[in-house]
């Protein structure tokens, strides 16, 4: 009876929380975003002292911040992994509510740090990016409505996300941030798919994504000048992309050798948005494979066991989660390889940045309580056990 009620992993009311913790966390998707955070500070080491040199800073300036928010990273994933998902959804509410206020006080606090876009807060010392904190609370906030939609007499939850959504994306849009918006918006879609969108609908939601993407073509000169030099058919080598598809290049299957790559002299955002160029070039397709693998397995592994949860809020809330993990990766990957348009969106825990990588570890941790093995057990036990 006591493997029928708990599963494969027994677990007892008066354990201790660090070893009941340790039983039931995915040690592989751990492990995967530990490996992640160590090549992020590796490329960092190679990527980022040219730019601290050129700023008057010390050369391992970057690298030392990274390892600092990194570290609060790793601390703020594990003990957000150790919550449970009742725990989880309060800390993403009172956070989305939080993340969402300071949003749409960037138009009259924020600055662009003479990038065109104003998506920061700075404090001085340091800058905050409001939508990071966002998205993994945003995708627990529509996974709650969604799953309170499903209840008997509950309310319309699908369609309260769905105006949620079009309210974060129209903010985010104004910033001008089209990446941040397409991977909220993307988010949405997977949890609705999850929870049973009619087809018709799904295809109706991506006509008007590509209308609403004609209509910021047509309106916004920011939108329309990074859509123009992605399909333009000659490539400016002395752009950020020139120089990052050069590198990749360049690199080869095996790379030039640690420290002689040289395209960290010439982009200025090497450490961050395109640190995928330096790894490429350094270390050639076998370290990009290696880090694309690491993506995958924690991806995978993540939607394999939410397959058997039966909770619906933790189903959607983690596929939202994975999803948006393994696409923002994708997009980052994809920019720097030219197969698409410049997004400025970091590689999660290998790019440079506080407020992506702190906002990264407190998803991971989300992620690793809702993959968690709990007392309910996985239902495929269950009913297998029955069926003897």
């Amino acid at each position: 009876m006591t493997e029928m009620v708990y599963g494969t992993h027994p677990i007892y009311q008066g354990d201790p929380i660090l070893p009941r913790w340790w039983r039931t966390i995915d040690k592989w998707t751990m492990g995967c975003v530990l490996m992640l955070f160590g090549i992020g500070l590796l490329l960092g080491l190679a990527s980022s002292p040219p730019l601290a040199s050129k700023n008057g800073l010390e050369p391992f300036h970057y690298v030392s911040r990274q390892a600092f928010f990194g570290g609060l990273a790793m601390i703020a994933m594990l003990l957000t992994s150790m919550m449970s998902p009742k725990m989880v959804r309060r800390l993403a509410v009172v956070g989305f509510l939080l993340a969402f206020v300071a949003l749409m006080g960037l138009p009259f606090f924020g600055t662009d740090f003479g990038k065109g876009a104003v998506r920061w807060y700075s404090l001085g010392f340091a800058s905050v990016q409001p939508s990071e904190f966002l998205k993994p609370g945003f995708v627990v906030m529509a996974a709650w409505l969604m799953a309170a939609g499903l209840e008997i007499g509950g309310p319309p939850g699908r369609m309260y996300s769905f105006i949620l959504t079009i309210v974060i994306c129209t903010f985010l849009a104004l910033q001008p941030d089209f990446g941040q918006a397409c991977l909220v918006l993307f988010s949405w879609g997977v949890m609705y798919f999850v929870a049973g969108a009619p087809m018709l609908l799904l295809a109706g939601i991506c006509a008007a994504v590509v209308a609403m993407g004609m209509f910021s073509y047509a309106n916004s000169e920011h939108f329309a000048r990074r859509i123009d030099g992605f399909m333009s058919p000659d490539l400016d080598p002395t752009t950020q992309l020139g120089y990052a598809t050069n590198a990749i290049r360049e690199g080869g299957f095996f790379g030039v050798g640690v420290g002689e790559g040289q395209v960290k002299w010439s982009l200025p955002d090497a450490h961050t948005d395109f640190i995928i160029a330096v790894a490429a070039e350094e270390y050639g397709l076998i370290c990009v494979l290696a880090i694309i693998s690491l993506y995958g397995v924690i991806v995978v592994r993540s939607l394999l066991r939410l397959l058997k949860e039966r909770d619906p809020f933790i189903r959607f809330a983690g596929t939202g989660l994975a999803c948006a993990f393994g696409v923002q990766a994708m997009i980052n990957m994809g920019v720097a390889a030219r197969l698409l348009p410049a997004k400025g969106m970091t590689l999660p825990f290998i790019s440079y940045g506080g407020s992506s990588i702190i906002a990264g570890g407190i998803a991971m941790g989300m992620l690793l309580a809702f993959t968690r093995t709990r007392p309910q057990g996985e239902i495929g036990d269950i009913l297998m056990r029955r069926g003897r």
